[in-house]
């Protein structure tokens, strides 16, 4: 009998792609699937882009790059993280991956191993706790709160902290439920992070030019005393509504820089020459259309939220960022997993259930608005009639 890796062996799938593909075949069955279940903008790339990736694709590189990146992109990617946060970083900081995955993949894989502890959000994006699990290390829950407005009590992050820590993950705004860390509560964990200075924080901020009015937004990047453990991820997936070109980056402190150089030698060897062409012409380019796509978003964020306060049994708050609303479902009297199941199979709208985000999420589903107003008006009405029926 063949005999496979626990660690791997035990990863759960993630449960939005699951749903994706679910979602994908009742649709070419005929059925009128609103798939709200999948965190991807339904915008195509700005057009500059997509001319930089043709002209790439014609012209070159079309051989391997740095493992790290191409060096003109490493440098413009220092130079937008370093305007945006008015901090100093330099191209040797910044790495170029396949998504911003891999980034979350490589911190546990350097930061875990066995007797390691991990701190992750719950609910929080699954690929953490999976991550965690395939690195070796005991991943450990800090509770996000709907009463904090989905952010989490700084005290509660740091009681969690034992001798095994090695490593505290991070997401604002977040995937599921669009919360954003209010500035306060940042100040308050590095101010607490500074008796603890063995750990290391992977801040995901890869939906940090989603940020809508209000929210108070703050990235670790603006804290000088914790730049030399802190690793930022991002990227163009959800930015540039370039999801399926698989673009992330990340800046680490330079001294871990070696160890994801020789990870990504012995893993994917570096990114596709095309796609960081594209990546470029992104980054250098004009930000029109990326301010119109945060403006939508947000007239989608209204009619999403004042849709779902409207359903029975459901309360939703206003998510300060990212494309997720994250309603509380507990009144409907019935599990997330049950109200997910029967609104795809008996109302066909796709989404997912909170329990896939971890424990804290049991009560709460996850809803898109990464999809057209005509299509969100028409999945809520659908929730409306089969909520009064039930």
């Amino acid at each position: 009998m063949l005999k496979m890796n626990p660690a791997v062996t035990g990863i759960e799938e993630e449960g939005a792609f699951f749903v994706l593909d679910r979602a994908l075949a009742m649709k070419a069955e005929g059925h009128p699937v609103i798939n709200l279940g999948i965190g991807q903008p339904d915008f195509s790339p700005p057009s500059h882009i997509l001319e930089a990736a043709e002209r790439a694709a014609r012209d070159g590189p079309h051989g391997y790059t740095s493992p790290v990146g191409i060096p003109e992109l490493r440098e413009a990617v220092a130079r937008h993280v370093a305007a945006r946060y008015g901090c100093e970083v330099v191209a040797d900081e910044v790495v170029i991956v396949p998504g911003g995955k891999v980034t979350i993949y490589f911190a546990c894989m350097l930061f875990g191993g066995a007797g390691a502890e991990i701190l992750y959000p719950d609910p929080g994006f699954p690929p953490y706790r999976e991550a965690i699990k395939a690195s070796g290390a005991t991943g450990v829950g800090y509770p996000i709160r709907e009463d904090r407005d989905f952010g989490f009590d700084p005290q509660e992050v740091l009681a969690k902290i034992t001798p095994s820590t090695r490593l505290i993950i991070l997401n604002s705004p977040a995937n599921p439920t669009g919360g954003v860390v209010a500035k306060p509560a940042l100040d308050e964990l590095v101010a607490g992070l500074a008796g603890h200075p063995q750990l290391a924080v992977l801040s995901d901020e890869i939906y940090s030019h989603l940020v809508f009015d209000g929210s108070g937004f703050a990235s670790l990047m603006q804290y000088p005393e914790m730049r030399d453990r802190v690793i930022l991820l991002d990227g163009w997936s959800k930015t540039f509504a370039m999801t399926g070109w698989r673009l992330g980056y990340g800046i680490w402190p330079v001294p871990m820089v070696e160890h994801i150089r020789k990870l990504i030698t012995v893993d994917h060897s570096c990114v596709n020459g095309v796609a960081q062409m594209a990546a470029l012409a992104a980054i250098e380019g004009p930000m029109d259309e990326i301010e119109r796509f945060r403006q939508t978003f947000m007239k989608r964020r209204e009619l999403v939220v004042a849709g779902l306060n409207d359903l029975p049994g459901v309360t939703c708050r206003t998510p300060g960022g990212a494309f997720y609303a994250f309603p509380n479902i507990q009144g409907t009297g019935l599990s997330s997993r049950d109200l997910a199941q029967r609104l795809l199979t008996e109302c066909h709208v796709a989404l997912v259930h909170g329990d896939s985000f971890g424990e804290n999420g049991a009560g709460y589903v996850r809803l898109s608005y990464a999809a057209s107003s005509d299509e969100l008006s028409e999945a809520l009405e659908r929730m409306k009639q089969f909520l009064k029926s039930v």
